[in-house]
């Protein structure tokens, strides 16, 4: 099946991207797995080869208008070396597009030139403890000051991706009291910077994979944010996620195939060097048919998602066509990667093969960003279920 979604600009970034990750990321990946994140240097590296200002104006040090299939190739690459590059997918893909959708001109001067060269780390700051998918019951408060100058903000998050090493975190909290007839009202986004004086970090959670990538506990003690950090209008940051979500979504389908197309490759080269009763695993029936079946299904969803990024591309993603590539590209990352790892045997359960690894990193993909019971409800609703 011939592919259609890249171009020789594409290819020619790919070629980059791989040799930044061979030389800079597969060589230090036991150490940052120790760690628990990468340096920032990586960060500043990535800026170098054009990997974080995507969408961001080239007057404030970024590449202007991309497509989206940039950064589908960083998927595809940092799968297939069964690597790491910290929370670059958070950071680029999912943070960055709320700063360029909704910063103001001043804001886009204070924050931009920082973000394209790497100088400025992002997270947002959603789930609470409790708090989960249900977006609208955030409890996190922020009050605003009598004089009208800043906000005071209290409360927690949890599950904060690259929460520990993010300068900047953009933060959805409440700013109008909690209404049961519309729970949806009153969410605002405010842009806390990690120096700020009552602003933590807690606990750096220990998770059962991606360990190279930070997921912290975050705290607000009265937490002074000026007026001049809100993103966007006061009360209305339900409606700014909901128009965020398909991209974010769109990237962890994207990502998830990336996946799937990494285990069938690590299972193809191993069960055609490895023997059992004197013959190649290859050789055997039910390899065949087990790769098969992973081929058919990973060619599904690589063709689901590709045309969710000509849909991106085209600004025609709509919430459902994003679910419905989250929900699929995940869960067949989640079939095709276990099978992958079962053909590799004992080994397959070994941390030095990449496919344990990649078994490890793509359990959270059907819980984050919305869960696949989430998607499913997204999509029933399209059907006018």
């Amino acid at each position: 099946m011939r592919r259609t979604l890249y171009g020789p600009e594409h290819e020619a970034f790919r070629a980059t991207v791989r040799a930044f990750i061979a030389d800079k990321a597969v060589p230090h990946l036991h150490e940052w797995e120790r760690a628990g994140q990468v340096p920032r240097s990586v960060f500043k590296g990535l800026a170098e080869i054009g990997a974080l200002g995507f969408d961001i104006p080239e007057e404030y040090g970024g590449t202007g208008p991309a497509s989206y299939r940039f950064q589908a190739v960083i998927h595809e690459e940092v799968a297939l070396a069964a690597a790491s590059i910290g929370h670059h997918h958070v950071n680029t893909g999912v943070v960055l597009p709320y700063l360029l959708r909704l910063a103001n001109e001043e804001q886009r001067g204070r924050w931009l030139p920082g973000c394209a060269a790497g100088d400025v780390l992002l997270a947002i700051a959603m789930t609470e403890p409790g708090t989960g998918s249900d977006l609208a019951g955030i409890r996190t408060t922020a009050r605003l000051s009598a004089d009208g100058g800043h906000y005071v903000l209290n409360g927690a998050k949890t599950f904060i991706t690259g929460g520990a090493v993010a300068d900047l975190v953009l933060v959805v909290c409440r700013t109008s009291p909690y209404d049961p007839g519309d729970r949806r009202a009153g969410l605002t986004i405010l842009c806390v910077e990690s120096r700020s004086e009552g602003f933590a970090v807690g606990r750096k959670l220990e998770k059962i994979g991606r360990h190279s990538m930070d997921t912290a506990e975050l705290s607000f003690s009265d937490v002074r944010v000026p007026v001049a950090n809100r993103l966007g209008d006061e009360g209305r940051a339900f409606g700014y996620l909901s128009q965020n979500l398909p991209r974010e979504r769109l990237s962890i389908g994207v990502a998830g195939v990336a996946q799937a197309r990494a285990a069938i490759r690590f299972a193809t080269e191993y069960v055609k060097e490895r023997r059992v009763f004197g013959s190649r695993v290859a050789d055997f029936q039910n390899t065949k048919f087990t790769l098969a079946a992973c081929e058919a299904e990973f060619r599904a969803a690589e063709a689901l998602a590709d045309r969710g990024v000509e849909l991106d591309d085209a600004g025609e993603l709509t919430a459902a066509e994003a679910a419905r590539i989250k929900l699929f590209g995940t869960e067949v990352a989640g079939r095709v990667v276990d099978a992958c790892l079962q053909l590799h045997g004992g080994y397959g359960y070994m941390t030095e093969y990449p496919i344990a690894r990649l078994y490890a990193d793509t359990r959270v993909s059907r819980i984050y960003g919305g869960t696949s019971e989430v998607m499913k409800t997204i999509i029933a609703k399209d059907l006018g279920l």
